[in-house]
């Protein structure tokens, strides 16, 4: 089907090449991209550095991120306006591994997912998206925003931590015993932070919010900490060490050298040793990574398709988004895939192509290597302000409370499944278990539609009534394992002390085996019952089933009849048949002769 022709498409650049090879490229379309480029490069550069420190790692990583994987996956995908780099969705994720394994673990980890990535592009996984209940996104995304908006208290309320626990509830309680000792000025400066955050768009100017927040609160922080309160900064948090042996503090004003991922600080500041056992350790990790990976980077493609009406390669975004994630790790860039914000702003912006992407890594680029210096005074309050923000944003708590109020039962249960799981465990046993609650309600929703009724008294469907003993039965719905066994058995109780039934399965879409394995069990006990079985209108799929199945016709108990009519007419010549079988035959008068 043409219309359905970008789910199954795979080719490089595909984006790239549909917005700039096919379509006519000229000045005015690159103007545009250049502009939308540039405003949403000013948008990703804090949100790159928070989201990097939220993810356990400095804040240049997630600026390598924004500025390697959101020009390469731009030049290979296959969504034309998404804009590519950290995002919130992964922090989770990111987190733990970076805790446990360091920058060098979760960099290979990235690498790896890459891996994983193209291989679910080159087997064209890219409709997975349609598999993906709307309950299980909205719960897992909640419970990602609950975890994000958790992780930013400590910052948020100057807290003296320097770690928290693996586990949410212990957070939880760790941060409950801090919050007596909050640091007001840090207070302060977040509160003011997360002021101009939700006032500022009212102001209708064009700015994003985040640029006045960030400005404002880092003065506010400067005169603070002038004042002798030691509010954190970047600068004050980070420091780094470069090739040539000098020491600073913030983040470099460099660009990112190439380094073997495992060559990167482990746990312990010292390189990891790269072994089997460690790829091993880390697989789960990293299909953790590439499985959120392709959920989100699809479901901005196609919030992108709704906003401009183009369509987008979904196996082709995955070979993007595979290629970018499996360089940028060699250049100190963590996990990558596609923003939904930062990709709406863009659309917002007036972008044409991938083009306007491109310009966004290239103006984070400028930013590291002029702005650096300014960059460092960012205050860690601010920071996690600008993170609460990002969390309840990608929450979507609207849409949410309108399901937990409108959707039918079963849906509010996934829903609580995947945000519960979230929030508790991790993000792949939410998704798991979410996707197998919704599997299993969906499979009892249908077996429950699969009804069998007795007809036999329908005056359009049975003209001119049925031999005594005899009964139609019209099965609807599909029969599968799941409901097969209960439609069978009802109808074993009914045909008791029946000559015979008929059948009527026009209304029957699938049998499958459990389906095959129930009716040759309703045939068996026909037989012992000495009842007939007639079936009649098969559509093609249980038609195709039962031919290779083998299951034929047998004579005095089963029989299979194009149509309902046929099966009906054939009662009748079975009845002369039987009324002349029991008829008593005249004896046959011998002629005497004289």
């Amino acid at each position: 089907m043409p219309h359905r022709a970008h789910l199954f498409s795979l080719r490089i650049g595909h984006a790239l090449r549909e917005s700039c090879g096919q379509e006519a490229y000229g000045g005015r379309r690159l103007l545009k991209d250049v502009l939308a480029g540039i405003t949403v490069g000013i948008i990703a550069i804090p949100l790159a550095m928070a989201l990097a420190i939220a993810s356990g790692v400095a804040p240049q990583y997630g600026l390598y991120t924004a500025i390697i994987a959101g020009f390469v996956i731009a030049l290979t995908g296959g969504s034309r306006l998404s804009i590519s780099g950290p995002t919130a969705a992964f922090v989770v994720i990111l987190y733990p591994i970076s805790q446990k394994y360091g920058l060098g673990g979760l960099l290979l980890a990235t690498a790896m997912s890459g891996v994983l990535l193209i291989g679910m592009a080159l087997v064209r996984l890219g409709r997975l998206i349609e598999y993906i209940p709307e309950p299980v996104t909205l719960g897992f995304t909640g419970g990602i925003a609950v975890v994000i908006a958790t992780l930013q208290i400590k910052d948020f309320f100057g807290l003296g931590l320097d770690a928290l626990p693996e586990h949410y509830l212990g957070k939880l309680a760790v941060l409950a015993d801090s919050l007596p000792a909050l640091h007001w000025p840090s207070l302060a400066v977040a509160l003011l932070t997360l002021a101009i955050m939700l006032l500022w768009p009212r102001l209708k100017t064009g700015i994003p919010a985040h640029l006045p927040a960030v400005i404002l609160a880092s003065l506010a922080a400067g005169w603070l900490n002038q004042q002798g309160w030691a509010i954190d900064t970047i600068s004050s948090r980070f420091s780094y060490l470069l090739p040539d042996g000098s020491h600073g503090q913030g983040i470099p004003p460099v660009l990112p050298d190439f380094i073997w991922p495992w060559l990167q600080p482990g746990p312990d500041g010292v390189p990891l040793t790269f072994s089997w056992s460690l790829l091993r350790d880390l697989l789960p990790a990293a299909f953790a990574i590439a499985m959120l990976g392709a959920i989100e980077s699809l479901l901005c493609a196609v919030v992108l398709d709704g906003m401009t009406g183009k369509r987008h390669s979904a196996n082709s975004e995955l070979l993007g988004q595979g290629i970018g994630n499996l360089i940028t790790p060699f250049f100190g860039g963590i996990t990558a895939t596609a923003a939904i914000a930062r990709s709406a702003a863009n659309v917002r912006a007036g972008a044409e192509s991938p083009v306007a992407a491109m310009v966004h890594a290239l103006v984070v680029l400028a930013g590291l290597v002029l702005l650096a210096s300014w960059l460092a005074w960012l205050p860690m309050p601010a920071m996690a302000a600008l993170l609460v923000v990002v969390a309840w944003n990608m929450s979507e708590a609207h849409k949410a409370v309108h399901l937990v109020k409108t959707a039918p039962l079963g849906d509010i249960l996934v829903f609580l499944t995947c945000f519960s799981l979230t929030i508790l465990f991790d993000m792949v046993l939410a998704i798991t278990a979410g996707i197998l609650v919704a599997a299993v309600l969906f499979m009892k929703e249908i077996a429950d539609m699969t009804r069998v009724s007795d007809i036999s008294r329908h005056k359009r469907l049975v003209e001119g009534g049925l031999p005594e003993g005899w009964s139609v039965f019209k099965i609807n719905g599909p029969l599968f394992f799941a409901a097969a066994d209960r439609v069978f058995g009802e109808l074993a109780g009914l045909c008791t002390g029946r000559r015979g039934v008929v059948l009527y399965m026009d209304g029957v879409s699938i049998l499958d085996a459990g389906g095959l394995a129930a009716l040759n069990k309703f045939i068996d006990r026909c037989r012992q019952q000495g009842s007939r079985v007639l079936v009649a209108d098969l559509q093609y799929q249980p038609l195709k089933t039962l031919a290779r199945a083998r299951l034929r016709p047998i004579p005095g108990l089963l029989a299979f009849y194009p149509t309902l009519k046929e099966a009906l007419e054939s009662l009748e010549a079975l009845e002369e048949e039987e009324a002349a079988a029991a008829s008593p035959r005249p004896e046959r008068v011998r002629e005497v002769l004289p």
